[in-house]
């Protein structure tokens, strides 16, 4: 019986011990390797934190994270003690990181030497163990035994940090069982292997990179993990996917749209992949076609989930061609997960109309760490079910299911406004943008005391030439009022567009970007 996400890796290295896990611009790491140093920085960390007295028994380990080795290694190391594993980004601002640490009141931080300072500055009182001297030591098997047989499957297996559209970051508690039937989930639809070569562009203090990280643990994939100046070289970054062979993407879209927008692919082409996974913001047609003429045979997937939900609940195979201008649907749920769009009464809407997405099922996650009443706004009792406890998620985000049955993304609940009378979702006033060649990226804001709609975008194109074309896509009510061009959209930790920063700058007048 599977209750602990870390037997995937003890199995794989079983099955696998020399086959390359992990490559980072130090090198490679094999599944043994991986395994010895997460046991070993396991025993390291089980012997500097005592066992609770009561359960629950796993503590929280904030591991310093940037994109190489030593990240995996320090998560596996929390959890082969019986720990669960909280990313954060050596580079995050200080004040968010102290929120972070305050928040969840680690028992033990690790990182490398060179995190130490940062972390014992932040006066949490927690012990550092660095991930070098660690991984060199001895391994107490009955001792990692012992604590890890205190973890339950409904114990946290990481809380990751998001601040969603609020800019307030919410800890995000994921279970192993949460986690276990993700991973099933994925590598049951998508055939995922150990011949699976997937190039890692999403952070790991990003709940996406799990795409990655656990179907590659539990089939002996491979993961490179792309440095990040490769997407400041896009023809760099086309020959690195080429040259290591990389058939599978696990993308934030905002990667795949910088791709395609750059023009790269016109002249540098994928020669591998089989498999492009896309989440995090909304998918469109237009960089979904550019795609396809560079890499035709690789299927292209649009996924949909809050770190809520356990990276996805929602998704969708690309399995037909779509005009530039057409929405992409987010598709249908995932299995063991299900997907109810509902009114503000908490009743079903019909089809074609807008409503919130609800979901629940397996990966509806444990709640908000250390904050329950926020908790209890979100993660709520099934209006359809009055006979017992029966938890779903409210996302916030409006959708509608089209004539194809499956589910379309419209806007966050908060994004759904009132204009001249009319009732309009800036998610779709938003996808027209992105349909319009020389619009890279492009937001739409509402300025409610002045009802008008601000239309902050990315590209090419000039502000006229880009209203007209909008214009003839769009009823003129749904169209922006003002356009503001910028050389570089302020982003959010998890790459999606900083909206409340935006607002602040374009709608309230204050500071800048």
């Amino acid at each position: 019986m599977q209750t602990n996400i870390f037997s995937y890796l003890e199995n794989t290295a079983e099955r696998y011990p020399d086959k390359t896990a992990l490559v980072d611009d130090k090198g490679s790491v094999s599944f043994a390797a991986l395994l010895t140093a997460a046991l070993s920085i396991g025993t390291a960390a089980a012997a500097m934190i005592p066992v609770p007295e009561d359960p629950p028994f796993a503590r929280p380990v904030c591991v310093m994270t940037g994109r190489d080795a030593d990240s995996i290694k320090g998560f596996m190391g929390a959890m082969a003690a019986g720990c669960f594993y909280v990313p954060v980004d050596r580079t995050m601002p200080r004040a968010r990181m102290e929120k972070v640490f305050n928040t969840v009141s680690p028992a033990l931080v690790i990182g490398r030497r060179e995190d130490r300072e940062t972390a014992e500055g932040l006066e949490n009182g927690a012990p550092f163990l660095a991930i070098e001297d660690a991984e060199a030591g001895d391994i107490d098997a009955d001792l990692l035994s012992f604590r890890r047989s205190l973890v339950l499957d409904v114990d946290p297996a990481y809380v990751f940090f998001t601040s969603g559209s609020t800019g307030d970051p919410k800890g995000i508690a994921v279970s192993h069982g949460n986690l276990i039937d993700f991973t099933e989930w994925y590598c049951e639809e998508f055939d995922s292997s150990a011949d699976d070569i997937c190039g890692n562009q999403p952070p790991f203090y990003f709940d996406a990179s799990g795409r990655d990280l656990f179907p590659c643990l539990r089939t002996g994939g491979t993961i490179h993990i792309l440095p990040r100046k490769l997407f400041m070289f896009p023809a760099l970054l086309i020959r690195y996917l080429n040259d290591n062979r990389i058939n599978v993407l696990n993308w934030a879209t905002s990667a795949f749209d910088l791709v395609a927008n750059s023009r790269v692919l016109e002249k540098h082409q994928p020669l591998y992949l089989k498999r492009i996974v896309l989440g995090g913001e909304a998918l469109h047609a237009r960089q979904i076609n550019l795609w396809k003429k560079a890499a035709p045979d690789a299927e292209i997937v649009n996924v949909y989930g809050p770190t809520e939900t356990t990276v996805d609940c929602c998704f969708y195979r690309v399995d037909r061609t779509f005009r530039d201008e057409e929405p992409v649907p987010i598709g249908k749920a995932c299995a063991n997960m299900q997907l109810m769009v509902l009114d503000d009464d908490g009743r079903p809407v019909k089809k074609g109309e807008a409503g919130e997405l609800c979901v629940r099922g397996r990966g509806v996650s444990l709640g908000y760490y250390g904050d329950f009443e926020k908790s209890e706004e979100s993660f709520v009792q099934d209006p359809l079910n009055p006979w017992y406890h029966d938890r779903v998620y409210r996302t916030g985000d409006m959708v509608k299911q089209g004539e194809d049955g499956l589910l379309y993304f419209l806007s966050r609940r908060d994004s759904q406004i009132k204009h001249m009378g009319y009732r309009i979702e800036l998610g779709e006033t938003e996808t027209a943008l992105m349909s319009i060649g020389g619009i890279d990226r492009a937001v739409c804001l509402f300025d409610g005391g002045r009802d008008r709609i601000v239309c902050v975008y990315c590209g090419s194109i000039e502000k006229d030439e880009a209203a007209e074309k909008l214009a003839a896509l769009i009823p003129r009510y749904m169209c922006p009022n003002e356009y503001v061009r910028i050389d570089r959209m302020p982003e959010t930790m998890s790459g999606k567009p900083d909206r409340p920063a935006l607002k602040k700058r374009y709608i309230d007048g204050q500071g800048e970007l």
